[in-house]
């Protein structure tokens, strides 16, 4: 649900979608061909957020900040499900592992990886490039060209997902019995078994 909070009304691009289960209130931009996930809580309430184009906030993500603060998701920022930014910048191309936190002030450089379930202490810097893994977090290695093209992959998909639920998602009763003519499951899988057999 999209929610207006004092005078501010979300933005939201036709292109993106945002799933009607997730709440975006307030001083939100989200640009071109973001998806977002149902459950996740996107609060400008007390400050503003931007979620740049190709951007994904997956299921139960939350988003939020101390007032006066501006959260910023730059380009194909990846974040998984789970993750809590709170008052924070994240890189281009950079991507949060399930369950991470994010504290304020942090300031993620482009095209870093972030562990799951890490713990990023406030005011930290983390340079372009970084693997962040912990709790408290650390750098432990430099982002390789093979993984950082393993991100993009993923997030190529994610990139692909919005358009795709505008054109083949709706409520529907489940069904009662398993039919027949069932079709397999097709396209992202096939997307993402070829970009695994690439990399490996």
């Amino acid at each position: 649900m999209i929610y207006r909070y004092k005078d501010f009304v979300p933005v939201v691009d036709e292109s993106a979608f945002v799933h009607p289960q997730a709440a975006v209130t307030g001083n939100v931009i989200i640009g071109k061909n973001v998806y977002i996930g149902p459950g996740a809580a996107i609060r400008g309430d007390w400050g503003g957020i931007i979620i740049e184009d190709g951007c994904n906030v997956q299921e139960n993500c939350t988003i939020h900040m101390f007032p006066g603060v501006t959260v910023v998701l730059r380009e194909r920022a990846h974040v998984g499900h789970g993750a809590i930014i709170h008052g924070a910048t994240l890189g281009k191309n950079c991507m949060i592992g399930m369950n991470a936190v994010i504290m304020d002030e942090v300031v993620i450089g482009d095209e870093c990886i972030v562990g799951a379930l890490s713990f990023i202490k406030a005011k930290s810097l983390i340079p372009p490039r970084s693997l962040v893994v912990g709790n408290p977090a650390k750098v432990v290695k430099s982002v390789s060209n093979e993984m950082i093209a393993w991100k993009s992959k993923g997030t190529d998909i994610y990139n692909k997902l919005p358009e795709d639920m505008h054109q083949h998602w709706a409520p529907v009763e489940p069904l009662r019995h398993l039919p027949k003519d069932r079709p397999e499951q097709e396209s992202f899988y096939q997307i993402w078994k070829s970009s695994q057999s690439d990399d490996h």
